[in-house]
C-alpha cells in the first residue's frame, strides 16, 4: 500500500478568495469558460454520492477534470494558480515546473469513481487524526478495522477542493512525488473526507482502490 502525507505550513495554505461554485457548471470555470463544455459534466462522478459533502464531492470532480484533460488543466488552471492562491513563489519550485511539464505532455486518464467503503476508511482516519492533531497514516484500532485502500494521500491545512487537489499534485517538498503519482495513478475508486484538524485547522484524506 502507498501511504502519502502532504503537509504545508498553515500560513502557506491560503484558500482562494473567490468561490469556484459561482453557479457555473464547472468548478474550474473561473479559470476558463472551456471547462463549461458539457463534455466535462461526466467528470462529476461523485455528484450523487450523498455520503460525501459538497467540498468532498468537488475534490473528486476536480481530480477527474485533471485526469480527463491534463493539458487544458495545465494551460488554464495551473499556470494561474500560484498568483490566484497567493503563493506566487510556487512558480520557482522544481515541483511546480515538473508538474506543468508533465501535464502538458500527458494523455487523458480514466476517471475515478466514488466508493463508500473508501469514504468510510478516509473519514475515520481524518476524524481521528484531526482530534489528536496527528500527522501521518498510523490508525487507532477502530480505524484499522475500517481501513480500505490501496493508496492513501493526506493533506493538511486546506478545506477548499481545488487547493487540496493542487497541493497533492504539486507535491512540494516531497522528493518522490508520490501524492502526484497516486492522484494520477491507475486507481478507479476513491473516497474523500475533509475534517477539522487540531493543529492545522483542516485535514483531507483520500483513499484509493484499484
Amino acid at each position: 500500500m502507498l501511504l502519502l502525507i502532504r503537509f504545508l505550513p498553515f500560513l502557506c495554505c491560503l484558500s482562494f478568495l473567490y468561490d469556484t461554485k459561482s453557479g457555473s457548471s464547472s468548478p474550474l470555470a473561473s479559470f476558463s469558460n472551456q471547462w463549461n463544455d458539457p463534455k466535462y459534466l461526466k467528470c462529476n462522478t461523485a455528484g450523487k454520492a450523498d455520503y460525501m459533502d459538497a467540498e468532498e464531492k468537488e475534490v473528486v470532480y476536480i481530480l477527474n477534470l485533471v485526469r480527463s484533460d491534463p493539458k487544458l488543466f495545465a494551460s488554464t488552471v495551473l499556470k494561474k494558480y500560484p498568483d490566484r492562491s497567493g503563493q506566487s513563489s510556487l512558480r520557482k519550485t522544481s515541483e511546480y515546473k515538473s508538474l506543468l511539464n508533465m501535464l502538458q505532455k500527458m494523455e487523458p486518464l480514466p476517471m475515478v469513481y466514488p466508493d463508500q467503503s473508501c469514504y468510510t476508511s478516509a473519514q475515520c482516519h481524518a476524524i481521528s487524526s484531526g482530534k489528536r492533531g496527528y500527522v501521518g497514516h498510523d490508525r487507532n484500532q477502530s480505524c484499522k478495522s475500517k481501513k480500505v485502500f490501496d493508496g492513501e494521500c493526506c493533506d493538511y491545512g486546506h478545506n477548499n477542493a481545488l487547493d487540496v487537489v493542487t497541493a497533492l499534485l504539486i507535491d512540494q517538498h516531497i522528493p518522490t512525488l508520490m501524492h502526484r503519482k497516486i492522484c494520477l495513478g491507475v486507481y478507479n475508486k476513491v473516497g474523500v473526507s475533509i475534517e477539522p484538524h487540531k493543529t492545522y485547522r483542516y485535514n483531507a484524506v483520500l483513499d484509493f482502490l484499484y
